[in-house]
């Protein structure tokens, strides 16, 4: 059977018409004779919406209750029994209700794609998973719902349903998405201009990197080669000279030029994985690039101008930046350059940019990563001189007793010794004054540069040659094996360096002692200032550090523009230190993470902090009018010209009075409280006392004192704490007890001794909470789903934890044995309380207190 294809309207935001268009695109397929079915379509109550689906077929839905409520499920049987040609699903991102066929309504679209059935669906920006964390951070919002990006991008179409911010809240406003009731808080939060703008980029991104992954398959299928310019894509070839930052800055212009201009920077390495230029200056290119908005990355290829065409092909770049050669005229008479082969290779369809630089036409400096030690350096010479003399001397001195072939080998030889020795050019000269000797001394007629035979002279020439090329390979092979050598101290060094970023608790620290190990040092740190007129502040050091002796360190590496790494020992060399700019380059990395983890931080309290005021705003918005309103309503009457009331009635309008007036006091309290907790004012004055008397004035005081039994024995022990803070404590968790208890349920108060503590339990036999829920009743605005609006504004537990905390007391939740909740207060006994815990006895039955 041939699945089904899938075409999804991408919404940029709730309430810019994907439901609408998908609906829209129904009625047509139904108009040109598909057999179209509504397999759910979420209206959400808006009219409009439910008006667009009449005229198509709906396949009823399951009822599924949860929790007391009704909830409408596709039916995913029913669709696949009707077997339409098309299925409308909305909101593909949805989960299902516990008990359906799966979890998630993505899973269900997979469903009927799998039998054979096209589906139309519709899903928001904001519930892509890769931007789920992205969208939190522009909104403060978390989306609980979210479907894989894998679903999505599997569509055969994508089409981006979008409307300006502008135009979004003036829909908004008008009441076309939301009630009347909800309009200004959505507003005022999710559709700021600047979150509506934020999401509408975020799709338009999304999108335009699926169309362009769209377009790479299509190129890939049909096997095209040629380059297609549909984005602006440039591609800056880097040797990681002095000129690089200038060519990837131009290449950053030319790629800004145009709307979704792409950079990419690409620096050819050799196949053999020996990188010519320095660490240093690639990551300093990598960074540029990093600031610049584009992706660096590396090529191998032992042809350049090869290597570079290619990669331009693989990303469907339009233009390839180059900078003017640096090859002198002398250097250039030996070929082509790179830029040229470039231009050629590239063809028509690709163009090509050569930038000029500074170091144009100035000569290539050659980094010689294998570079001959000073000592060795002068052996060669030695050997390719005094060497060449003193074997000719003892030739000339036996030359009865050997003939050319072995003479030409033994300068062979020497020749070769220079060239391991000192490296080509010592060798060169070695076979230059070789070749000049066996001329002179032993090729007849001696004493003269005429070789009168053929087969002699052929004899010097082909030494000459041999000698050369063994020179140059041997030089070759032994700068290749140094470098090799070198390559591999680095990866070593580098690995190493790389795994204290990822596991060590003290990652400087062991940074400063692996660069110490490597070279040998003495001690090394990194200090940090400001200016230059500041002293220097000490980041990390190892023992033995003094910050007054940094005008005697060895080297001294910049590590940011305030930080440098100092370090105390022998010279480096100049191989050495490049190893050092990189250490210094994690340093760095090391220093802009801890500052990022400190930002995440800050910014992590800011969003609670955010999502606090949010809360906070949405809750007291009816929390503070229900009790105003009930006291406005009753004054009003009250002061009505003219009205007479009975005095039950008036006993009545007084009560609300006094009610309203309390959930008032009570309201402001917390949020007083709350308010001193966060900024940590609230300071325990902790004293000994008697417990048991302080829930009984506690309970006295309650809405409903009479629904609480007090439980506690007499010669309880003294407890350590603050008397009006506990008082706070008791207040909230008894008031809350009394809500979730029902009408008639009662509520009991326990005390007794336990150890060292003294323990309070609170009892209800409620609803209870789930195990997973009851951590979270002690956050500030968190209201359970049976907790009746207008009861508070969740703020009761948490200042209660709080002040708990502030006397070195916890409070926790326990299911209660039959049913309901228990919230335990433990208190530290008086340091000279003594009495054992006895057992509890009925203190005050009905809870009424003794006069």
């Amino acid at each position: 059977m041939t699945p089904g294809r899938l075409r999804i309207y991408l919404g940029a935001a709730p309430g810019v018409g994907k439901t609408m268009a998908m609906l829209s695109e129904g009625h047509r397929r139904l108009e040109r004779g598909t057999d179209v079915v509504v397999g759910l379509v979420e209206t959400h109550g808006r009219t409009r919406t439910a008006a667009a689906a009449a005229g198509l077929e709906v396949v009823p839905t399951r009822e599924v209750t949860h929790r007391g409520t009704t909830l409408r499920e596709m039916d995913v049987e029913a669709v696949l029994a009707r077997a339409p040609e098309v299925a409308l699903v909305d909101e593909l991102a949805h989960t299902n209700a516990p008990g359906s066929r799966h979890a998630k309504r993505w899973e269900d679209v997979r469903t009927l794609l799998a039998a054979g059935i096209d589906v139309i669906s519709t899903v928001n920006v904001q519930h892509l998973e890769s931007l789920n964390d992205v969208v939190e951070s522009i909104t403060g919002i978390r989306q609980q719902e979210t479907v894989p990006d894998e679903v999505v991008r599997t569509a055969d179409q994508i089409e981006l349903v979008d409307m300006s911010p502008h135009a979004l809240r003036r829909r908004m406003a008008h009441g076309n998405v939301y009630g009347a009731d909800r309009v200004d808080a959505a507003l005022a939060n999710y559709f700021r201009e600047g979150n509506l703008t934020a999401l509408r980029e975020l799709s338009l991104l999304w999108l335009a990197d699926r169309v362009d992954e769209g377009l790479e398959r299509y190129r890939r299928d049909q096997g095209i080669t040629s380059s297609w310019p549909a984005r602006e894509r440039v591609v800056v070839a880097v040797t990681g000279g002095p000129e690089s930052a200038a060519l990837v800055r131009r290449g950053a212009q030319i790629a800004a030029r145009g709307a979704g201009g792409e950079l990419l920077v690409a620096h050819v390495t050799p196949a053999d994985g020996l990188i010519d230029a320095r660490l240093e200056s690639i990551g300093e290119i990598r960074t540029l690039v990093a600031e610049l908005g584009g992706t660096f990355h590396t090529v191998a290829g032992d042809d350049v101008s090869t290597a570079i065409i290619d990669f331009a092909r693989g990303v469907n770049a339009r233009q390839i930046v180059l900078g003017a050669s640096r090859r002198t005229w002398w250097q250039a008479l030996r070929g082509r350059g790179v830029g040229s082969h470039v231009v050629e290779g590239a063809g028509a369809d690709i163009d090509t940019v050569i930038v000029t630089h500074e170091q144009a036409h100035r000569g290539r400096s050659r980094r010689r990563p294998g570079r001959v030690a000073r000592g060795r350096w002068l052996s060669g010479w030695l050997l390719a001189t005094v060497g060449t003399a003193v074997l000719t001397g003892l030739l000339a001195v036996t030359r009865a007793s050997h003939d050319l072939p072995l003479e030409v080998l033994l300068f062979l030889a020497l020749t070769v010794g220079s060239a391991l020795a000192g490296g080509f050019g010592p060798a060169v000269v070695s076979a230059l004054l070789g070749s000049l000797s066996l001329n002179w001394f032993f090729t007849e007629p001696v004493g003269t540069l005429t070789i009168t035979n053929p087969q002699n002279a052929a004899a010097v020439v082909v030494f000459l040659l041999v000698a050369v090329s063994v020179s140059s390979a041997v030089h070759l092979s032994d700068r290749r094996a140094a470098a090799a050598r070198l390559a591999q101290r680095e990866a070593l060094a580098l690995e190493r360096s790389a795994q204290t970023l990822l596991g060590e608790q003290d990652p400087l620290a062991t940074l400063l002692e692996q660069v110490a190990d490597l070279f040998h040092l003495t001690s090394a740190g990194l200090v940090r200032r400001q200016s230059v007129r500041e002293p220097w502040q000490v980041v990390a050091a190892l023992p033995g550090f003094h910050v007054d002796d940094l005008d005697r360190a060895a080297v001294l590496a910049p590590v940011d523009d305030t930080t440098t790494l100092a370090l105390f020992g022998p010279v480096l060399a100049a191989d050495e230190r490049r190893l050092v700019s990189a250490f210094a380059a994690h340093a760095e990395a090391v220093l802009r993470r801890a500052d990022l983890l400190e930002q995440a931080r800050r910014a992590g309290a800011l969003a609670r902090d955010n999502r606090a005021r949010t809360a906070l705003l949405s809750a007291v918005s009816h929390d503070l009018r229900t009790p105003l309103a009930g006291i406005k309503a009753a004054v009003s009457a009250l002061r009505q010209p003219g009205a007479s009331f009975s005095e039950q009635d008036e006993a009545d309008l007084l009560e609300t009075i006094e009610e309203s007036s309390d959930r008032l006091t009570t309201l402001v309290a917390n949020l007083l409280d709350i308010s001193r907790l966060q900024s940590g004012v609230v300071v325990a004055q902790l004293s000994e006392g008697a417990v048991l008397e302080t829930i009984r004035r506690t309970v006295s005081t309650v809405s409903a004192p009479a629904r609480v039994r007090v439980i506690g024995a007499d010669d309880l022990p003294l407890a350590l704490y603050d008397e009006v803070l506990l008082d706070r404590v008791l207040a909230n968790v008894v008031e809350n007890a009394l809500q979730h208890s029902g009408g008639r349920q009662e509520v009991v108060v326990k005390a007794y001794a336990t150890g060292d503590r003294l323990q309070v339990r609170v009892v209800d036999r409620g609803s209870g909470v789930p195990d997973s829920a009851k951590a979270a009743i002690f956050a500030p605005f968190q209201r359970l789903d049976d907790a009746p609006r207008g009861s508070g504004v969740g703020l009761g537990l948490a200042v209660a934890r709080g002040l708990m905390e502030t006397m070195e007391g916890t409070i926790v939740a326990e299911d209660t044995p039959g049913g309901g909740l228990t919230i335990v207060l433990e208190l530290p006994r008086a340091p000279h309380a003594a009495g054992p815990g006895v057992a509890a006895d009925d203190v005050s039955p009905g809870g009424r207190m003794p006069a």
